[in-house]
């Protein structure tokens, strides 16, 4: 399905019932947005993981503009404001009111600024491996330096310049990273998602080169009002865990958890445990 909002185009899925059974009367379930990271990815990894909590929530998934399923368009459009502004608008143009908010990554980034920025519209918010500021970028080349291969070293000088410049450079890069982004890799079992992602170079460019290295919401996260999660991998690189502390500690009253066998991708490392967490602080949090 596709929204025309603002001045894009966004693909969107929803996954699970808007009314269910509930003796002997109907109720409504809670609707949350399930918002993808990358930059540069698209929202299908995030379906194997999450969709299984359709039977507590009805699930929107949806691609950021200019990546996915979304519409293309002027790659300096492609900035965390306009994610945030899409997100409202495509909560607008659903007909909704309070919703859950979960963003995985840089779909944490985009759900703090948008509980920051509309904390009246959501419900709970529930943020898994992100960062509140730019900082994440030199810690994350210093664990590099220490754990990684020197072909995950020299890869990865993209990532930091910005400078993909085509589809295929940008599916190289994850080919290669991706035992530091799983804490459970197998190298004879592959995540199939890999494969199936549609990736955007203009889009992880111009956040790596560009917005990202002043991003920085830390002294406005006390402006969140809702019940909050905050989820971190031990062992994640990019966004490691003293960030996910960090976060928790600057939201009033947020829950903390940190998943001791995962790294950056905790839906793939442990995604039964993962979604007991979110499913126990949405009973908890009711």
């Amino acid at each position: 399905m596709r929204a025309k909002i603002r001045d894009t185009e966004i693909y969107f899925d929803i996954v699970g019932a808007g009314l269910v059974k509930d003796g002997p009367r109907w109720r409504s379930q809670p609707v949350a947005f399930i918002i993808h990271g990358g930059p540069g990815a698209d929202h299908t990894p995030d379906k194997p993981t999450f969709s299984p909590l359709s039977h507590k929530m009805q699930l929107v998934y949806f691609d950021h503009r200019g990546q996915g399923r979304s519409a293309r368009g002027a790659k300096e459009t492609y900035t965390l404001d306009n994610n945030v502004e899409d997100m409202e608008a495509l909560r607008q143009y659903l007909g909704l009111d309070k919703i859950v908010v979960l963003g995985s990554s840089y779909g944490g980034m985009v759900a703090l600024s948008y509980a920051i920025r509309y904390p009246q519209n959501v419900s709970h918010l529930i943020v898994i491996s992100t960062v509140a500021d730019s900082r994440f970028l030199i810690r994350a080349q210093e664990i590099l330096a220490k754990r990684g291969t020197e072909e995950q070293k020299a890869i990865a000088q993209r990532l930091w310049d910005g400078l993909f410049e085509n589809e295929e450079q940008l599916s190289e890069f994850f080919q290669v990273m991706i035992p530091m982004y799983s804490f459970t890799y197998d190298p004879n079992s592959p995540p199939q998602v890999l494969n199936q992602m549609i990736l955007s170079p203009d889009a992880i460019n111009v956040a790596f080169g560009g917005f990202l290295r002043s991003y920085n919401v830390l002294d406005q996260l006390h402006k969140i009002t809702s019940p909050t999660l905050v989820i971190g991998g031990r062992h994640d690189w990019i966004c490691p865990p003293e960030f996910s502390e960090e976060i928790a500690s600057k939201i009033p009253h947020a829950d903390l958890r940190i998943f001791e066998n995962s790294s950056h991708l905790i839906r793939v490392d442990e995604p039964e445990a993962l979604r007991d967490a979110i499913t126990g602080f949405l009973v908890y949090k009711s």
